[in-house]
Formats: C-alpha cells, sequence, structure tokens
C-alpha cells in the first residue's frame, strides 16, 4: 500500500506529493539573504509551530497567477506573515482551547449556503474523474447535520462562488487553504495524476481539501509519522489543536483529515471525523 503526503504550498495551502518526493513547481524558496527575525520566529513559536526548519518562500496561485510571499514551516505549512498578525490578534487565539478539534482559529460563518464551483477551462479543467469525485465530496458535506449547506456548479465564471476547485500542477493530491473573514478558504487545487488512483481516492483528497477550507487541521498533528512514517508534531500552542468532545485524543487510522494517505482510500468520513465537524458547526 503506498503512501502519499499531504503538503502546504500556496497561502496557508495544503499540498500533496507522491510518498517522500515533494511536487512544488510553484514554490520558490527565497535566497537565505533575508534571514528570519527571531521575533517572527518566536510569533510563530507562541502560535504552537515547530520552526526549526522555518524558511521564506513565494507561492504562486496557477489560476489567479497571483504570487504569495511568507514562511513555509514543518515542511509543509506556508503562512504569510500578514495572516500569522491575524491569527495572533484573534480573539479565538486569546481566549485558548475551546473544545473543539485540530482546527485554525478562524472558521467559517454558519448558519450558511457555500457555493462550490468546478473549474472547466483550459488546462486547469477538471477531468471527468476529478468532476465525479467532486461531486460525491459535496455529497459528503451536506450528509453531515451541519449549518453548512454546499450546492455545486460546473464552468469558468468562478468570481461569486465560495470555492473554486479547479486542477493543476504534478504528482498526486491536492491543495486548499485556511478561512479568513468567516469566509472559506476559496481555491482547491486538485494535482493531475491524482485521477490515476481512481474516483474515491480523488473522492477523499477533495474532502480532506475541503476541510482545510472550513478551518480543519491535520487529525495527527501531534505526530504526523503514525500517517506518513515520518515527520513530528506539528504545534499544539493553543491554535488548531483543541481536542474535541467524543472523539479521540490518540492516533484515528479512519480520519480523512490525516496528513497522509493510501492509494485504497474509500473516500468517506470516518466516524469521528463527522462527530468533529457537527460540533464545530
Amino acid at each position: 500500500m503506498s503512501k502519499l503526503k499531504f503538503t502546504l504550498l500556496s497561502t496557508v495551502v495544503l499540498l500533496a506529493s507522491f510518498t517522500l518526493v515533494t511536487s512544488c513547481t510553484q514554490d520558490e524558496v527565497v535566497p537565505n539573504d533575508n534571514a528570519i527575525s527571531d521575533e517572527i520566529s518566536a510569533k510563530f513559536e507562541e502560535l504552537g509551530f515547530d520552526v526549526s526548519d522555518m524558511r521564506k518562500v513565494n507561492t504562486t496561485n496557477p489560476l489567479t497567477k497571483e504570487t504569495t510571499s511568507g514562511f513555509l514551516l514543518e515542511g509543509d505549512i506556508m503562512i504569510p506573515l500578514a495572516q500569522m498578525e491575524s491569527m495572533l490578534s484573534s480573539e479565538l487565539f486569546h481566549q485558548g482551547p475551546c473544545g473543539e478539534q485540530y482546527r485554525t482559529n478562524n472558521l467559517v460563518s454558519s448558519p450558511r449556503t457555500i457555493s462550490v464551483i468546478g473549474y472547466t477551462g483550459g488546462s486547469q479543467a477538471l477531468d471527468n474523474t476529478m468532476r465525479t469525485a467532486l461531486s460525491w465530496a459535496v455529497d459528503n458535506y451536506n450528509a453531515l447535520n451541519i449549518g453548512l449547506t454546499f450546492t455545486l456548479s460546473y464552468g469558468t465564471n468562478y468570481g461569486s462562488k465560495d470555492i473554486v476547485v479547479y486542477k493543476g500542477g504534478s504528482g498526486a493530491g491536492g491543495s486548499a487553504g485556511f478561512p479568513s473573514g468567516g469566509n472559506p478558504y476559496k481555491y482547491v487545487q486538485i494535482l493531475s495524476g491524482t485521477s490515476s488512483y481512481g474516483t474515491n481516492v480523488t473522492e477523499h483528497v477533495i474532502t480532506h481539501e475541503i476541510g482545510h477550507c472550513l478551518g480543519m487541521r491535520h487529525t495527527d498533528y501531534f505526530n504526523r509519522s503514525l500517517s506518513c512514517g515520518s515527520g513530528g508534531n506539528e504545534g499544539d500552542g493553543g491554535v488548531g489543536a483543541n481536542h474535541i468532545p467524543g472523539t479521540p485524543t490518540g492516533f484515528d487510522a479512519n480520519s480523512i483529515m490525516l496528513s497522509c494517505f493510501s492509494s485504497s482510500e474509500d473516500g468517506e468520513f470516518g466516524s469521528y471525523d463527522v462527530t468533529a465537524f457537527e460540533y464545530l458547526y
């Protein structure tokens, strides 16, 4: 059974690649002539991140062509400085743990309808497997007893949509980001090689990435090696690591929000994923 790894690429975006080979064609490491200050490192530590391998990067969204500069932490988390400051100033951060699953301090306002569009234009168009998987992923969320209702359409006019799902990059996996201003993160990229693993695995990737759009972090944030075979603690310093009542505090092998996924995923929520989302929303 092969393992595939979720890693972060664009503005607080999660991206997956084959095993330990990172597919970061959009990720440019900034030269080391601009050192990271101790003050910035201390702020990330306050947020609960491991800063031992932190570095500066520039990332480009292939759909919007927008480039963002920020900091890459733990090998897979990219956070712009402005968003870090917003996270530190959030009331939720200063309140401390709120009894919710491993998530960011930013959430989506609820109740509301979330409009999702599958992109159909040019080289970023979803293939047939991805389109089917997207419809299944939306069904996953609509089956939850939460205050969010999801609608799905296909096309290229994504400006008014809450979430746009598109194909881009190489390798297998996907990318998404965390909410801001009460809105879900808008862009979900599905890597072009994901379809080769079939509809269920692609459904898993899309459902996972939409979870990040809603503010969820990895279930195994405390030890990535449990699902990936390597890696450590993503950080639990008051943000994104608050336990939700009724869910395991240890490893949940059935969670769709694990750091890494296998080539035999069924694309469905684990029972504790359902508990977590329904508690959160």
